[in-house]
């Protein structure tokens, strides 16, 4: 069993942060979820920016069907979701990480979104199976895998939320990185993105199989690298099988690209408005 020391003068000192740290452990709740909240939890909280990754890129083809390759397929589905965002939501700020047919690192993904204070990454993909021609169908949302907890907390290190406001000093006492209120702190931060990034993953679940009409796989968690290190809410899209013949077909086409973009717009517009912005 591990033993802890904990300074006499912890919880005094440490009173705000602790009292945080049992609001925030709220998140997880349906009642919590829909309040106002900021990345510190105090009221006043603006939904602003929204990273858009299309997947792979450039030397990096992606996953192929008979005709068409995942990274071509993602770009146009993330730039039709840029341009419906700008339309529909025209105080949401959209980062792109790349709109041309560019091989883009997934640490560098990372570094745009939390570079960009982002408030939710959504990363765009098609899914493929082992087979040549899949008769697997449907989509998938990912959110980062708990086994991979501990990369969350150090791009949470990294991009703290609370350095972001400018009497961070005086609201939190003047802690630092290496008291333990800190790590108390980090800890409720990815347990509160965590929890966000499954609100959007069911949100957007639920307009491809309720609106869309089209077959899901759910919600699931993925070790996937760009999720984890994002510290912000974050959720991998997989649109569909692109080498399945009939979703190729859709995922390729105008009108099945339109329709996956508005059914991420109409998730984003409740994501927002349980922020009350």
């Amino acid at each position: 069993m591990l033993h802890y020391f904990i300074p006499e003068n912890f919880f005094a000192r440490y009173r705000y942060q602790l009292s945080l740290l049992i609001i925030l452990a709220l998140a997880g709740s349906k009642a919590y979820a829909e309040t106002q909240v900021d990345s510190a939890g105090a009221p006043g909280f603006k939904f602003s920016t929204v990273v858009i990754d299309a997947g792979h890129g450039g030397k990096d083809p992606g996953a192929h069907g008979a005709y068409s390759q995942e990274k071509n397929v993602a770009l146009s589905i993330a730039l039709k979701l840029r341009d419906m965002i700008h339309d529909e939501l025209p105080t949401l700020r959209v980062v792109m990480t790349r709109t041309t047919d560019k091989f883009i690192e997934l640490q560098r993904r990372s570094d745009i979104a939390n570079n960009a204070k982002a408030n939710l990454f959504i990363s765009i993909h098609c899914n493929s199976s082992p087979e040549r021609n899949s008769s697997r169908s449907g989509t998938l949302l990912l959110i980062y895998g708990y086994h991979r907890k501990e990369e969350q907390l150090e791009a949470l290190r990294e991009n703290a939320s609370i350095y972001q406001e400018k009497d961070y000093n005086t609201r939190y006492n003047g802690y630092k990185g290496n008291d333990p209120a800190y790590f108390i702190l980090l800890n409720a931060f990815m347990q509160k993105y965590r929890a966000q990034s499954i609100k959007f993953g069911n949100l957007l679940d639920d307009e491809f199989t309720g609106h869309d009409n089209r077959k899901s796989v759910g919600v699931k968690e993925q070790g996937v690298l760009v999720l984890a290190h994002s510290a912000m809410p974050a959720v991998l899209v997989e649109t569909g099988f692109i080498n399945n013949r009939t979703e190729e077909k859709y995922l390729n086409s105008a009108e099945g690209q339109s329709e996956i973009a508005h059914s991420i717009v109409r998730a984003l517009k409740k994501y927002k408005k349980g922020f009350g912005n």
